[in-house]
């Protein structure tokens, strides 16, 4: 079934495994901890819930990125201008 929907979508592969990554992420964007996720995942080991899942993009990477970029541009990670009071 999954595979016939990927067909259609004229995507290459779908497969039951995929979720797995989607619930992964989703774990993650929400702020789940990774231990709690080892555990809603059933991973003995916690290296392969940060390993094989683990190249998942956050909005907390992305605001991490965008507080870096503001601090190149403006002098100032937090979204505000720098202060002219030299």
């Amino acid at each position: 079934m999954f595979q016939d929907a990927a067909v259609a979508a004229k995507l290459e592969t779908f497969g039951t495994h995929t979720l797995r990554h989607t619930y992964r992420s989703w774990l993650d964007a929400v702020g789940t901890t990774i231990a709690v996720q080892q555990k809603l995942m059933r991973h003995a080991d916690i290296r392969t819930t940060m390993n094989v899942y683990g190249t998942v993009v956050t909005d907390e990477m992305s605001t991490a990125s965008g507080k870096v970029a503001r601090l190149v541009v403006n002098g100032t990670g937090d979204g505000t201008e720098p202060s002219s009071s030299h």
